[in-house]
């Protein structure tokens, strides 16, 4: 692969890392789970790249395969994570901490999207990144309007969990 593809890869990583931490956020419950989740997805982000032909933006492309990669990972019962010897390459990614030490509604918030399962987590956590339903469709591979019922059902049962 040229250089010049890897540095591009770097610099999408960088602009785009936030997600894929609030991605491995809601997928892991702590550090060391949240940490190896990140690599993973970084790992399945550089295999996928050379086939990212920019049909769409980056960082949905980057959704997708960070919540497609942390389902797969978190519903098999034995995880067994390859890991990359990074150092060996010259365009080492620093990863920026993630400030753990979130507001009580945030904490509240997370653990209650905790309580929802895969595809509604994706669901609630792309809304809640004011991304549209035709993106939030396009991602997930669903349609508009089934996007738009899901969101709906998810919003009720928050409610209730939050508001019991």
């Amino acid at each position: 692969m040229s250089e010049s593809l890897e540095q591009l890869f770097v610099k999408q990583l960088k602009d785009n890392q936030n997600i894929i931490h609030k991605i491995c956020r809601l997928y892991t419950t702590g550090e060391d789970a949240h940490k190896d989740l990140f690599q993973e997805v970084t790992i399945q982000l550089w295999k996928a790249f050379p086939k990212f032909r920019g049909e769409s933006k980056f960082s949905t492309w980057a959704y997708r395969v960070a919540l497609n990669t942390a389902i797969t990972l978190y519903r098999k019962s034995t995880r067994s994570i390859s890991t990359v010897d990074y150092e060996s390459k010259s365009y080492f990614i620093s990863q920026e901490d993630y400030n753990t030490e979130e507001e009580e509604q945030l904490k509240l918030m997370y653990k209650a999207v905790h309580q929802l399962n895969d595809i509604e987590k994706a669901l609630i956590f792309m809304y809640l990144e004011d991304k549209d339903y035709t993106e939030i469709s396009e991602t997930l591979g669903i349609s508009e309007v089934n996007a738009r019922v899901k969101m709906n059902r998810i919003k009720g049962k928050l409610k209730k969990i939050l508001n019991p």
